[in-house]
């Protein structure tokens, strides 16, 4: 089993995938913790905070790939805007 370190690593690197996308629109991300539960919590970083696409850039993308890439991570949650999903 991968250490809480290991894990953060993982995740960064999963990041690192998204982030050539989100910065071609202005944008960035960062993770804020990752909780003793296994929450990654994600704060979305310049335009992509205030766009109208931002809750599917994060659910399709950010999300999706950070649960692919990292299975111990048991979800994924944005710090600085509230997801309405059903």
């Amino acid at each position: 089993m991968a250490n809480k370190e290991e894990i953060y690593e993982r995740t960064i690197k999963a990041m690192e995938q998204i982030r050539p996308f989100l910065k071609e629109d202005g944008g960035d991300l960062f993770l804020a913790e990752i909780t003793d539960d296994m929450i990654a919590k994600v704060e979305l970083k310049g335009t992509c905070t205030n766009c109208s696409m931002n809750r599917m850039t994060f659910t399709e993308g950010v999300k999706d790939t950070i649960m692919r890439q990292v299975p111990e991570i048991k979800g994924v949650e944005a710090v600085n805007f509230a997801l309405n999903e059903s």
